[in-house]
């Protein structure tokens, strides 16, 4: 698998494709409201990135950009074929990738200057230290923390931190997360849960991490996630991301649709095995009314974006 995401102008979103299925999203494009791709790196990096732009019966514009202004490029291609290449390429990170088109430098203008906060250094600490929050749960992707830097501290009459400034404390704390997690070695914790939600997925239970801000509204919600085959659901909410972030272990809630005791149960049954399979301990003491609770946990998340 490719360590890229693939946005496209209807929405979706690819994450770790293989070079087979970039391949055919290069090719798919062309109709209407399907016409371009953006290409990230996992974990995002802040103005690197490479796009694709084509209109069926035109050529293709393949741009890439690494990092600033003056480091942003720009190639035609009358075909796929020399875009998957490039795409592929640029994605693998290997040597000589862009040797295959003619680029030219695109002119983006000078950088913009972001001026300093206009906060005082009690309210600066506790923006920093509620973003890190964010950061350590591992689900916010670049664009959702600054949303959250820059209306954090806003008032009915005071709006501190603009959209420039928030992109800035954003990116900057997200890339020293990508320097925290580049010494992680192994897999993490976080990875063993999704690899036991995916075999439980994967048996008919509908398994969702970091689903919706609260019980009640994961509870209200969690019936429209499941297929028509799902027997029952498992699943944990935001505050459950932030208690495991901050090394309190996780609590994951569960239930069969049917609403019995007894398949509450069965599934509970079912959570706890796939978790000790992945190589988490679970603390749960067979009772359909209460959660399961993962711990000890050590949570590291490695970001995507």
């Amino acid at each position: 698998m490719l360590e890229i995401v693939v946005k496209t102008e209807n929405w979706e979103r690819h994450v770790r494709v293989s070079a087979e299925e970039l391949a055919g999203l290069v090719r798919r494009i062309g109709g209407d409201g399907d016409r371009f791709l953006v290409v990230q790196r996992i974990p995002d990096l802040p103005d690197v990135f490479a796009q694709v732009w084509h209109e069926a019966g035109g050529d293709y514009t393949l741009e890439y950009r690494d990092g600033a202004p003056d480091r942003h490029f720009q190639a035609m291609a009358d075909g796929p074929e020399a875009v998957i290449a490039a795409l592929t390429g640029w994605a693998r990170q290997g040597a000589g990738w862009d040797g295959g088109l003619a680029w030219s430098l695109l002119d983006m203008g000078p950088a913009l200057e972001v001026p300093p906060l206009g906060v005082g250094e009690d309210e600066r600490a506790e923006l920093e230290r509620r973003v890190r929050e964010a950061l350590a749960g591992g689900y916010a992707s670049r664009a959702e923390l600054a949303e959250l830097a820059e209306e954090y501290l806003v008032t009915e009459d005071r709006r501190p931190v603009s959209r420039e400034q928030a992109v800035a404390l954003a990116d900057r704390l997200w890339l020293e997360r990508v320097a925290e997690q580049a010494t992680w070695e192994g897999e993490t914790d976080p990875e063993r849960l999704t690899r036991a939600f995916t075999a439980l997925q994967d048996a008919g239970i509908t398994a969702r991490e970091n689903f919706t801000c609260c019980r009640s509204c994961g509870q209200s919600e969690i019936g429209g996630e499941g297929g028509s085959g799902a027997r029952g659901f498992v699943y944990f909410h935001t505050q459950c991301t932030d208690s495991a972030a901050a090394g309190h272990g996780l609590m994951l809630l569960y239930g069969g649709f049917d609403d019995s005791d007894e398949t509450t149960a069965a599934i509970g049954h079912e959570v706890v095995a796939a978790l000790e399979v992945a190589g988490l301990h679970a603390e749960w003491d067979h009772d359909p009314a209460r959660a399961i609770t993962i711990t000890p946990l050590d949570w590291r998340r490695r970001l995507v974006g």
